[in-house]
């Protein structure tokens, strides 16, 4: 167990490689109670939610999910990246899924109810997740991807969305705080097997998935990350709506790249890039590939770094030679 978000939260209980490769090779469930949730309603709410996001509310009806941004007004940097639960049937009803410490600031632009602490989440991830949950819970082979639905779970009321964080498909169900340990341990009999926050971040980083705080954050654009697709230009406004097309018209200065080393030891975050033997970049965030076999790195490089480009990270004074690589890994 760990500190994480002001959660004490579990890092592994097998051990990471095992609890990996079993997501790439089957299903596992991922306690992720740390995410927060904040309840929007009222006739208002879309129209709160379409004027403080970057992403188009409208592109999607109640029933489904979208990942959008809130983005800093003054230097449209990305203060969270979050999931809107969209209800099904309630078209004034949506749960919005921050990261687990930007509770508060997501509140402070939208308003709503902090909901986080009446509830947990279990994600089950992986090819094999959703048919082992489904063998347990039947209801639950009825979501897809980016679907939002209420479900009962043998008399528990539960909310689930057919989302994730680890490149595989899968599920989120968000329980009711009193009934989920009794979920979970009906999820792992059912042969799903338990996995820590050190496999979800290796998971992700293998599937290109950015972390609030490495590859977003402050100073960092959905530009600048290579998330235009989260922008809906098209909107008459959102937050930080007007230093953001300062950028598109100028050009972002730095894009997020992917790196594959070679050999089995990791790149880090914090260690330089270079090319031509020149710092170019740093790792946001780097870690051994169990189903590569090789060490990866997300960085921040210069807009002409293209993949195929040779470059090496610096990791505490060996250099080890990398190809620029587009996301994912896997």
């Amino acid at each position: 167990m760990v500190p994480f978000g002001g959660w004490e939260m579990p890092l592994e209980y097998t051990g990471t490689l095992d609890e990996h490769m079993a997501c790439r090779n089957s299903g596992v469930v991922f306690d992720v109670s740390h995410l927060g949730t904040v309840r929007v309603t009222g006739d208002d709410a879309l129209d709160r939610l379409q004027a403080a996001f970057t992403n188009d509310l409208g592109k999607i009806s109640p029933g489904r999910a979208q990942y959008t941004h809130l983005l800093d007004d003054a230097d449209a940097s990305v203060l969270d990246d979050i999931i809107v639960w969209w209800h099904p049937g309630e078209p004034t009803v949506f749960d919005v899924m921050p990261n687990a410490s930007n509770t508060d600031r997501v509140i402070a632009a939208i308003g709503g109810d902090d909901i986080t602490a009446t509830r947990a989440v279990i994600a089950v991830q992986g090819p094999t997740a959703a048919a082992s949950a489904a063998a347990v819970y039947p209801v639950l082979g009825e979501v897809g991807r980016f679907r939002v639905a209420p479900v009962d779970l043998d008399g528990v009321a539960c909310v689930v969305a057919g989302t994730g964080y680890t490149g595989e498909p899968g599920l989120e169900i968000a329980v009711p705080a009193a009934d989920a340990e009794g979920v979970w341990q009906a999820l792992v009999a059912g042969g799903l097997q338990p996995a820590g926050l050190g496999a979800r971040d290796t998971l992700r980083l293998e599937a290109g998935l950015p972390l609030h705080g490495h590859e977003l954050g402050p100073g960092i654009t959905p530009l600048q990350a290579g998330l235009g697709w989260v922008v809906a230009w098209s909107k008459p406004d959102f937050l930080g709506r007007t230093a953001l097309d300062a950028e598109r018209q100028a050009g972002p200065t730095r894009r997020l790249q992917g790196i594959v080393t070679e050999g089995r030891r990791p790149p880090r975050e914090g260690c330089d890039v270079l090319r031509n033997g020149e710092v170019v970049g740093t790792v946001t965030s780097g870690n051994y590939s169990p189903v590569l076999g090789q060490g990866v790195a997300l960085a921040f490089l210069p807009p002409d770094a293209e993949p195929g480009d040779e470059v090496a990270v610096d990791v505490r004074g060996t250099q080890l030679p990398g190809v620029v690589t587009k996301p994912p890994f896997v």
